[in-house]
Formats: structure tokens, C-alpha cells, sequence
């Protein structure tokens, strides 16, 4: 199957979200170090779209994950501890031919330059998929489907996926799309192409760093006038919180995301961004950070979570942001996320309290008696 066809009619929703994406396992160190010095490492899974899954899954949501696996110990490993956390794996192929990717990391924050990461997915399961090998019928049965700029990035097959998933057609899902630029990934790439990726989706996430890194953009204006098209356009700004850029639709059956209105199902097609933006800013919390690893495809999970229950803009990157500190005050990829009646007096805070409340280790399991609002 080369890819989907015009104008494909598309079943009855069933799934909200469906993350398409490579997933591998990832060994994680017992102590701080050189990889060179770590004598041992527990295993784990990593991937962007499989997180983004996971949390919305755990957070109550009907949640599919599509990728490519090797028909091996690691690619069971993959899918059963996916599924575990409620996630649809139904529509995941294995390939005989290929392995799965797994990784090694340290346990410094990935920002710093005494991290390392040593990557062994070249000619993995997952660099295979391509519009040839892909179950549309799936991707395209959710009301949101979820991409990240890392599948661009793992081969020529894959780049040419994600522009067949983004092009402009009836009965597309509402696209959202985290660029995730990985500059070890574009080595003698052009991760320019990333910018087009993001000017064909519906929902965007970048960070002001990425942009600046993979484009040469540098501040949230000048993003979104590199990337007009997206009714929304979330630039994260690490501690300095998250800016959203949310404009109208075009007239059309879908009701609009950039609102407080419910999004559309798979059956809608997409639409462009159309008049004035709104503008939100909405401040980062404190965080005693754990690790710094999972919070930007936490950050989605919150952000997407929201608007699936149609919530106001603020209150979606306020819900991102919550599920990301979920995964900041644990060593891990993945945590359980906050209760939704938790997380929802959280993001009813006033502007004050907002900006006065830490959380640390442990917050998600507390009750509202509990729960630290203390000046930083």
C-alpha cells in the first residue's frame, strides 16, 4: 500500500490520539558517570511518540501507538510494557529482517556536556517504516494523530512518510506535530525540512531553542511568522514557560482548536490557520528536578490531553506543564501522571498562586490538603 487514497472514507472514531513514531529500549546507568565507568544499567523504554501515548493513556484517554519493531526479545519488550500503561498496540508490525534500536544514556541532564548517549538504531524496525509499510486505516481512526520530527530523521522511507501523513487531504485528522530536532540525528542533514513539517500540521510544539538551533529562527514572534500556518503554535521557553499562538480556522465542519471548543474527529479535513492570533504566555512552574529527560513529550501528553476536553488555551499548556513536572520529579521517561480533579484545581490557581507553587517529588500522589504552594 503506497498510501492512503483520495478521499478514503474513514470508520467512526475510536481512539482519540494516535502517536506514530520509533520507540527503542533504553538502558539507564545505577550511578552517576561516564558510560565508560557505569558498571551497570537497568532497562527501560524511550521514544517520543510511545511517551506521548503512555501519559495520555495513563491520564484517561483512548491512546494508540504505531511504530515498526524487530521480531525480537527487546521489540516484545517494547510493545508489552506500551501496552501495559492502556496503550493500543494492535496496529505495531514486526519485522523479521531488522532490530530494534536500543540506547544507552547517562544520567546528567541532557542539556549539559558531560551527558552522553551512544545510539545503536541504525537500520532499525523503525527506520524502515515508509507510505509502503504503514496501516493508514489506523493512523488515520483517531481524532488527533501525533508526530514528532525524529521519524523525519531516521531515513529517506521515513521523511517521505511523514510528508504523506501532513499533506492536506479529506479525512485527515487533526496533526499535531513536536519538531524534537535531535541534532545528533541530522548529522549532514538538513533539518530545515523540519520547518516545512511544521507548516503542514494543525498543532505544533518547538522549542525556542530547537528553532533557533535547526532554523537559525531566534524568539517566539519570529517563529510564528516562519510557521503561520498551524491554528496553533505552542514555543516552549524552558523556565520561562510557554507561549501559544492561536488563530481562527477556516470556515469548515471542524469546531476549532485554537478555542474552547471540542477538536474534530478523523472525518473533518484539515484546515489553515486563518486571522489574528491570540497570544498567551503562561509561566513554567518550579520544579525540584529529578531528571531532566521526557518533559518536552510530557509536556505534549498535557497539552493534547487538554485539548481533547476542549479547554481554554491557558489551560492546556497549564496542564502541560503540570505533566511535565510529573515527569521532572521522577529519574525516568514515564510517571504517572497527577489525578485529573488534581491537576484541574492546579490549573484553576490564580496568577499568584501559579507562580508561587513548587512541586517535588512525590506531588502527584498528593491530595488537596497536602499540596506545597510555597514562595521558591
Amino acid at each position: 500500500m503506497s498510501g492512503p487514497a483520495a478521499g478514503t472514507a474513514v470508520a467512526a472514531t475510536t481512539t482519540d490520539v494516535v502517536c506514530l513514531g520509533e520507540s527503542m529500549v533504553t538502558f539507564l546507568p545505577s550511578q552517576p558517570g561516564r558510560l565508560a565507568d557505569v558498571p551497570s544499567f537497568g532497562r527501560g523504554i524511550g521514544g517520543a511518540e510511545s511517551n506521548v501515548a503512555c501519559a495520555l493513556a495513563a491520564a484517561g484517554h483512548r491512546a494508540a501507538w504505531v511504530g515498526r519493531v524487530g521480531a525480537d526479545g527487546f521489540g516484545d519488550h517494547l510493545v508489552e510494557t506500551i501496552a501495559s500503561y492502556g496503550v493500543d498496540t494492535s496496529a505495531v508490525r514486526r519485522d523479521p529482517f531488522r532490530p530494534t534500536g536500543i540506547y544507552f544514556r547517562t544520567a546528567t541532564d541532557r542539556g549539559t556536556d558531560t551527558h552522553e548517549v551512544a545510539y545503536y538504531r541504525a537500520g532499525s524496525a523503525a527506520s524502515a517504516m515508509s507510505p509502503a509499510n504503514v496501516p493508514y486505516e489506523e493512523l488515520f481512526a483517531g481524532r488527533i494523530l501525533h508526530l514528532s520530527g525524529i521519524t523525519a530523521a531516521l531515513s529517506d522511507d521515513c521523511l517521505a512518510l511523514l510528508r504523506e501523513l501532513t499533506a492536506a487531504r479529506p479525512g485527515r485528522p487533526l496533526v499535531s506535530f513536536d519538531v524534537n530536532h535531535r541534532p545528533h540525528l541530522w548529522r549532514g542533514g538538513d533539518a530545515s525540512v523540519l520547518l516545512e513539517l511544521a507548516r503542514r500540521a494543525d498543532l505544533v510544539f518547538v522549542g525556542e531553542d530547537e528553532a533557533e538551533e535547526a532554523w537559525g529562527i531566534v524568539g517566539a514572534e519570529a517563529i510564528r511568522a516562519a510557521v503561520p500556518e498551524p491554528s496553533v503554535l505552542v514555543v516552549k521557553r524552558g523556565s520561562a514557560g510557554a507561549t501559544v499562538f492561536a488563530s481562527g480556522l477556516r470556515p469548515g465542519p471542524r469546531p476549532s482548536i485554537a478555542g474552547g471548543a471540542e477538536c474534530g474527529g478523523a472525518e473533518d479535513a484539515a484546515t489553515a490557520a486563518t486571522g489574528p492570533d491570540t497570544v498567551t504566555h503562561v509561566p513554567a512552574l518550579h520544579v525540584d528536578v529529578v531528571a531532566a529527560v521526557g518533559a518536552g513529550d510530557a509536556f505534549a501528553a498535557g497539552f493534547l490531553s487538554a485539548t481533547l476536553r476542549g479547554l481554554p488555551v491557558r489551560d492546556r499548556a497549564r496542564h502541560g506543564h503540570l505533566m511535565a513536572a510529573a515527569v521532572l520529579t521522577v529519574p525516568g521517561d514515564l510517571t504517572e501522571p497527577p489525578a485529573r480533579d488534581h491537576a484541574d484545581r492546579l490549573v484553576a490557581l490564580g496568577d499568584d498562586a501559579w507562580g508561587t507553587l513548587r512541586l517535588g517529588p512525590g506531588w502527584t500522589a498528593a491530595d488537596r490538603a497536602s499540596e506545597e504552594v510555597r514562595t521558591p
